[in-house]
């Protein structure tokens, strides 16, 4: 099933590439004030959406609306700001990686964190925070920090107030194919009096190298389930991201 739905994927690209849309519902649209388009929706509301199948990318800095963004791998990123929640209007939409747009799993749009990553935001009004696999970019409008999906909004409990101010920390980079939505359910953490999240260390490693240090550029966050917890740690990747 999922592989028909990536032909069907390939099949609408190609569509779209040769302006052949029959129909507005696949169409992308242009947001007249920002000058950025919504990418062709592929996949059907009620069909089932393809997992993981884009490509790793950091990109170019970039403008939109006035001003200059600049993507990075950053290791030890975190910020403050508000953020938004994204639905059914992009949902079976291509994301800037090559993935398709899910609602109902645990993912978000970052102006310039790298596709795919992954980054804890913590809802700073209540303490909530989750792990979200960061696949598309955006948000452009105001003072947004990151837009979540709608079923992180769900979780993060802002959904019906629509904005949040949060903290985003970067974990490290994504594997490209299959799901991680039973993973990243499972690094909900539900209050405030939860530490900041420490990385995982192999027994190997002395009491003195379990501090907070991210992973290292380059590697590929995964999880595992620790008293307390599950936890991010950084598998080596040895190809080079675009």
């Amino acid at each position: 099933m999922i592989r028909t739905a990536r032909g069907a994927v390939a099949v609408a690209t190609c569509l779209v590439l040769a302006n052949c849309a029959s129909s507005n519902k696949f169409a992308s649209r242009v947001d007249p004030k920002y000058g950025v388009s919504s990418s062709p929706r592929v996949v059907a509301l009620g069909d089932p959406v393809p997992k993981g199948g884009g490509t790793y990318r950091v990109g170019k800095p970039y403008v939109v609306a006035g001003r200059t963004y600049v993507p990075e791998e950053d290791v030890n990123y975190r910020a403050e700001g508000m953020a938004s929640w994204y639905g059914d209007d992009f949902h079976g939409r291509l994301t800037a990686n090559g993935e398709v747009f899910d609602m109902t799993s645990l993912t978000a749009a970052h102006p310039t964190l790298p596709m795919p990553s992954y980054a804890r935001v913590t809802n700073l009004s209540n303490g909530r925070s989750l792990v979200v696999r960061v696949n598309d970019r955006g948000p452009y409008h105001g003072n947004r920090l990151i837009d979540v999906s709608n079923k992180a909004a769900e979780l993060l409990e802002f959904k019906g107030n629509g904005v949040a101010k949060v903290r985003v920390e970067y974990v490290g980079r994504a594997p490209l194919e299959g799901s991680d939505d039973r993973q990243l359910m499972a690094t909900l953490r539900t209050g405030s009096r939860h530490r900041r999240p420490r990385w995982s260390v192999s027994p190997r490693q002395s009491r003195s190298c379990r501090s907070c240090r991210p992973p290292r550029a380059g590697s590929v966050a995964t999880f595992r389930c620790r008293r307390g917890g599950p936890t991010a740690s950084a598998t080596p990747r040895p190809t080079t991201p675009r």
